[in-house]
């Protein structure tokens, strides 16, 4: 895809910037990055720490399933985990669903989907220089994991072309290969879920063909699980290990 890139110094929200080009009839392949951001946001609105030196962007794309645009989270996290295995050869990385990369166990990247008629808004931000000491997950850095020698736009086209790749995959042949490659990189073993009921403990089971986690609870059964939080272990809440 030929990405057409706008680099700023400074912005509120790259999701926010994008989602209003979207809106405005900009046709897909737009990307927008900023050295920083001062109202980023992660999944349900939580704010997500920019300081000058990681990655933020957002780009815009028009796939042909909207009704399915869930999915796509699956993509950048494929796309994200393919980054950080180039930045991090040896490094052990694994995906904690639904959209969370984590090197040995702490995360490292966020993806926020937005989406609207005819449109679709992927925002990624890679902790390159920096990670926050106080978040609601453990995290790190490529810098404090070893591999924060590569430039930033080095990383943001290593990123856009797979990006590029996955969601050609996804576009081509549907969810089945992406569904399959993030299985072989998901994070097995216990999991705590916190759902708006209460919280859920279980083993990791499967990722469905709806993109919903599958958690085998202890009598046996399985749970198909849309949406909430999920950490490592068993009754842990608010930290991944």
């Amino acid at each position: 895809m030929p990405w057409r890139i706008n680099q700023l110094t400074e912005t509120a929200s790259t999701n926010d910037d994008v989602k209003r080009a979207a809106e405005a009839g900009e046709a897909e392949g737009l990307v927008i990055c900023a050295a920083r951001q001062t109202a980023g946001r992660g999944r349900h609105g939580r704010a997500w720490e920019s300081p000058q030196g990681n990655l933020y962007c957002s780009v815009l794309l028009r796939p042909n399933d909207l009704q399915n645009a869930g999915r796509y989270s699956f993509v950048a996290a494929m796309a994200f985990y393919d980054t950080v295995r180039q930045c991090l050869p040896i490094a052990d990385i694994t995906l904690k669903w639904p959209n969370d990369v984590l090197v040995e166990d702490e995360k490292i990247a966020g993806i926020l989907l937005e989406a609207g008629p005819g449109w679709l808004v992927i925002g990624m931000g890679l902790n390159i220089l920096h990670h926050p000491e106080t978040a609601l997950y453990p995290a790190t850095s490529l810098l404090a994991a070893g591999g924060g020698d590569k430039p930033l736009d080095e990383i943001l086209d290593m990123l856009l072309q797979n990006v590029d790749h996955w969601y050609g995959v996804m576009q081509k042949e549907g969810f089945a290969p992406v569904r399959a490659a993030w299985l072989k990189r998901a994070h097995k073993g216990r999991l705590s879920v916190r759902l708006s009921e209460g919280t859920l403990e279980g083993v990791f089971a499967d990722l469905d063909a709806e993109g919903r986690l599958g958690l085998r609870l202890a009598d046996g059964s399985e749970r198909a699980i849309s949406s909430g939080d999920v950490w490592l272990g068993a009754g842990r809440q608010g930290r991944t290990r």
